[in-house]
């Protein structure tokens, strides 16, 4: 068997990244930069109000108390969008919303809680500074400086800078487009009706919602029954229009109906493999199509295809927008319970994990097919291949789950 690790690398080996492209701010989000973005003009662009107020030269209300307000006409009012340049005169002030331009000649805004609120005259109880509740020009970016840096993923915070520092696209790697097949004649759409020998087709949803939160763009195909010509027509079909391809079912090692095996050998680049790993020993990775598009090939017990996907697929998704493969170290939790792995295989054994108390406790039913255990985890623990037995109280890596 090859080793989890051995296999990976050489999967992601294989694996090149998609090549940048521009992207309006609407399809970036969860796009990886491709090179540095810097601010091409200040931001904020102009000074302007903090908070609602009234704008004022600092020095008029020195002499400003509760007990002894400092009285000053008010000289109109500007709201945020005024466009218009205001001049304000030394002695008075001028009614100012949050955002908006500061007017020529103040150099402070008293925030409307230190004074009576009035129109046409106010009083304000507090003194201020040069400065107060005023955000100056370019006082959080200058032009020139760096924004973004390159390899950043871009989420909600991301996105927003951009838009607030005027770029309408980047140039990026898009999210990665998967297609998820599951094959097999036992398989059957959630909400059918089912006979004696049928299931309820589950991998595909899971599969691409798990796609989907590692930040890509995922759709399932409709279930390929156990026909090699089948399956193979799927999959040339889904080819165009996805950067990667899983299979769930139709791996296992010498099964007469091991359909994807059978379809994708035609093709000549797929490798099948038996990887030293539990949950999900039959592996399969390989580059189809024109393009030499990635395609996994995992179990079809839902357990096995989960935790393959964790730890194959994702980092290879990564990879493709030319991310680091890994997602993060492993944390460490203390057992609470005793395990038992299986000798030569690196165990991904379903937990859940208490971030307070610093433990993991091991979910009751660690069969490939116990999904309902699954939905219990928050966790992987890892056992390494040489470890059998794991004794409560030991410490032990672990993976959380997204």
């Amino acid at each position: 068997m090859d080793s989890v690790d051995t296999y990976l690398a050489e999967a992601l080996t294989a694996i090149r990244p998609l090549s940048p492209r521009e992207l309006s701010l609407a399809d970036a989000d969860g796009a990886v930069l491709a090179g540095d973005v810097t601010a091409q003009w200040p931001l904020p662009s102009f000074d302007n109000s903090a908070m609602d107020g009234y704008a004022v030269v600092a020095s008029d209300v020195a002499a400003a108390t509760a007990d002894a307000p400092v009285i000053l006409p008010v000289d109109g009012a500007v709201a945020a969008g005024d466009t218009g340049q205001r001049q304000l005169a030394a002695g008075s002030c001028i009614k100012i919303m949050t955002g908006a331009l500061l007017p020529a000649g103040a150099d402070a805004v008293v925030p409307v809680e230190l004074t009576d609120g009035g129109a046409q005259r106010v009083a304000i109880s507090r003194a201020v500074a040069p400065g107060d509740s005023i955000r100056r020009s370019g006082s959080d970016a200058r032009p020139g400086d760096l924004l973004l840096h390159a390899g950043t993923r871009l989420g909600p915070v991301q996105l927003g800078l951009l838009a607030a520092s005027g770029h309408a696209g980047v140039t990026a790697r898009p999210r990665p487009r998967v297609t998820v097949i599951s094959t097999g004649n036992e398989l059957a759409e959630p909400g059918q009706p089912l006979v004696p020998g049928q299931i309820w087709e589950s991998n595909s949803w899971m599969l691409a919602a798990a796609a989907r939160q590692a930040g890509c763009d995922a759709r399932r195909q409709p279930i390929v029954g156990d026909d090699a010509d089948r399956v193979l027509a799927a999959v040339e079909q889904a080819i165009a229009g996805s950067d990667l391809l899983i299979t769930s079912g139709g791996v296992s090692m010498g099964g007469e109906h091991d359909v994807v095996k059978a379809a994708l050998s035609r093709l000549g680049t797929v490798s099948f493999r038996k990887v030293a790993i539990q949950p999900g020993m039959p592996q399969g990775f390989g580059l189809v199509g024109p393009a030499g598009t990635p395609i996994f090939t995992l179990p079809g017990n839902p357990v096995s295809a989960f935790v393959s996907f964790w730890i194959f697929v994702a980092p290879a998704l990564r990879v493709l927008q030319d991310l680091s493969p890994k997602r993060g170290t492993p944390l460490h939790a203390v057992l609470a319970a005793p395990l038992r792995s299986p000798p030569d295989k690196r165990s991904f054994l379903r937990g859940v994990l208490d971030h307070d108390a610093g433990t993991v406790a091991p979910v009751s039913g660690q069969s490939s097919h116990q999904l309902a255990a699954l939905a219990r985890a928050n966790a992987l623990i890892i056992v390494p291949e040489q470890v059998t037995e794991v004794a409560p109280g030991s410490t032990v890596d672990v993976l959380e789950l997204p």
